[in-house]
């Protein structure tokens, strides 16, 4: 499994979360302690907010730790939104196309996870595409995947909506190959979107962190681990949860409906 952070609030260079801290994503690319896989090396990614609508791109298939050119950006690059992903690939080659984030107008996302015998769905979830999603798909990953299928099923109006009809259809088309397993961070530039949901009830680990000051406000980090050791100031976020940070304020939401209830559930936090 991967290991992804975001973070959100004040402008701050990358490396507060991609370096510094004493468990890091780079830290977290060599010793990952909530995964199958402690090592996530094949290749890294971030994608950052600044001064237009669309994000910055930085991919890479090398590991993490191996990269001179993450540390010198990471130090010098300042944003106040951003994405950063180390993937240890369960589907697809280790090729640039393939790894996180993915992005495509004012829209970043990466995934953490998998779909089960993705083999056997791929071609019907990508016959779900219009062509000028379908010409978008660089990779090979069920990850990239996900992304085109969030668009196309109305992520730029409603991503929780999109989200759930996202589950809906991974559910329908791949009901007699297996199951899935999802946890997923997005982003528009002004909102960060993320979400824990499996069909096991086992979707790879995800936290959020939350600080307030009277210089910057609220400041929010989103990760695979804690990224420090204020372990007690990390609340896990629950299966079938998906959470919306908007201007500082973190909502919850139940992704899917309890069994028998056939409305959305409306914001519980």
């Amino acid at each position: 499994m991967c290991r992804l952070a975001a973070y959100c609030g004040a402008p701050c260079a990358l490396e507060s979360v991609v370096s510094l801290p004493p468990h890091s994503l780079i830290e977290q690319s060599q010793a990952a302690t909530e995964a199958k896989l402690s090592v996530n090396g094949d290749g890294f990614g971030f994608a950052w907010y600044a001064d237009r609508p669309e994000p910055g791109l930085y991919r890479e298939v090398m590991p993490a730790w191996t990269d001179g050119n993450l540390l010198s950006l990471s130090r010098t690059i300042h944003s106040r939104l951003f994405l950063a992903h180390v993937r240890a690939s369960t589907f697809g080659q280790v090729s640039r196309t393939n790894c996180h984030p993915f992005t495509h107008g004012r829209w970043s996302f990466m995934h953490n996870g998998q779909i089960s015998h993705f083999a056997a769905v791929k071609r019907p979830l990508e016959a779900l595409l219009p062509d000028h999603l379908y010409a978008l798909r660089h990779g090979n990953t069920d990850s990239e995947l996900l992304f085109l299928l969030l668009l196309h099923l109305g992520l730029e109006e409603n991503p929780l909506l999109a989200t759930q009809a996202l589950i809906r259809t991974i559910t329908n088309v791949g009901s007699k190959n297996g199951g899935y397993r999802t946890t997923c961070v997005m982003s528009d530039g002004n909102s960060l979107y993320a979400w824990r949901l499996s069909s096991d009830h086992r979707s790879p680990s995800l936290y959020v962190k939350q600080t307030q000051s009277a210089e910057e406000g609220n400041n929010t980090i989103v990760a695979s681990e804690p990224i420090d050791a204020e372990t007690h100031r990390w609340e896990p976020v629950k299966e079938n949860t998906f959470i919306a940070l908007t201007a500082g304020n973190l909502q919850k939401t139940a992704l899917l409906p309890p069994a028998g209830h056939t409305e959305p559930l409306q914001n519980t936090a």
